[in-house]
């Protein structure tokens, strides 16, 4: 028989990735879903998740798994309270999992389970005030203060994606308008790509074979790869309202780093470059202050899962040790 196996699943807003995480944080098996959407029953996500979690362990027994999800999970980790890309409301996702799967189970919020695994295995190991971004379908984040993750009263700290930052601008999937995801995020990034299209010669019209709404964040992405300037725009723009929200941020919370994480970050220093300068601007006494470091998260799209996995293992093997 098969030693037992640490799982990480996160569930995203398009996307459920599974993954059998070792002890030095390796990814050594993955598994991947499309998530139903939003407008499902909860049923047919938890669905979509133990079908990747149980082709992920591929016939291992689980020791534990953990679950970072796009959403408000509340202070006993117990309940995501509201999902803005999911059908989740006031639901207790954990119990049903673990009673689904036999096996512990940890519910943590994705950005906040990304920073734990770049707290403890990424590029934020070895600091102690830490302010996390991870720019995805949406955009979430975690804080670590004097060497701990911070989740606030009701375990819902973080949330940075649905400060306000336009009174009236652009709707978002919460409920309200402005929220900084809807100009910061990779749904930001297709929009402010659609926007421009027609405005200049882009690959971006061969990309997404002249209809807009087919345009992906991928496709701004490869497009930026190779110089294209439509992308490139769309990019600094993006990466512009990214410092202008650290901005705030860094005011809040005084961090050593800030790491930002997620698929859209991928991009580098085309995203962070005019982050980074953005933050100096608007930052308040930025000439009187160290200003932190803005740097790549190191575990990339597999930190949710990477963290998940961590939390679990280390909540399970402290248990067995009291």
């Amino acid at each position: 028989m098969t030693d037992p196996v640490w799982v990480g699943v996160d569930v995203g807003g398009t996307k459920v990735l599974a993954g059998v995480v070792d002890a030095q944080g390796r990814v050594t098996r993955t598994a991947r879903r499309t998530t139903p959407g939003r407008r499902v029953d909860a049923a047919m996500v938890e669905d979509a998740l133990t079908e990747a979690v149980v082709d992920a362990a591929d016939g291992s027994p689980l020791a534990g798994v953990g679950v970072a999800a796009a959403g408000f999970v509340d202070a006993a980790g117990e309940r995501v309270r509201f999902a803005p890309h999911l059908p989740w409301l006031d639901e207790p996702v954990r119990s049903r999992l673990a009673a689904r799967w036999g096996a512990p189970v940890r519910l943590e919020n994705d950005a906040t389970a990304a920073t734990y695994g770049e707290l403890v295995l990424g590029a934020a190991r070895g600091y102690r005030h830490v302010v996390m971004v991870n720019l995805g379908t949406g955009l979430g984040g975690g804080i670590v203060i004097d060497g701990r993750l911070y989740r606030g009263h009701n375990g819902m700290a973080g949330e940075f994606g649905h400060m306000q930052v336009v009174p009236g601008g652009a709707p978002c999937e919460c409920g309200s308008r402005g929220c900084w995801e809807q100009y910061c995020s990779g749904r930001a990034l297709e929009r402010v790509a659609r926007a421009g299209l027609g405005s200049r010669p882009s690959m971006l019209e061969e990309l997404c074979a002249g209809n807009a709404e087919l345009l992906t964040g991928p496709m701004v992405s490869d497009a930026a790869a190779a110089g294209d300037l439509l992308a490139r725009a769309a990019f600094a723009e993006v990466g512009e309202w990214l410092g202008v929200g650290l901005a705030n941020l860094v005011a809040a919370f005084d961090p050593e780093v800030v790491v930002v994480g997620g698929g859209v970050s991928e991009a580098g220093d085309r995203l962070l470059e005019p982050a980074r300068v953005a933050l100096e601007r608007s930052l308040v006494g930025a000439g009187h202050r160290e200003v932190p470091a803005v740097v790549p998260a190191r575990l990339g799209n597999a930190a949710g899962l990477i963290g998940a996995a961590a939390l679990v293992r280390d909540e399970v093997l402290a248990d067995d040790e009291a």
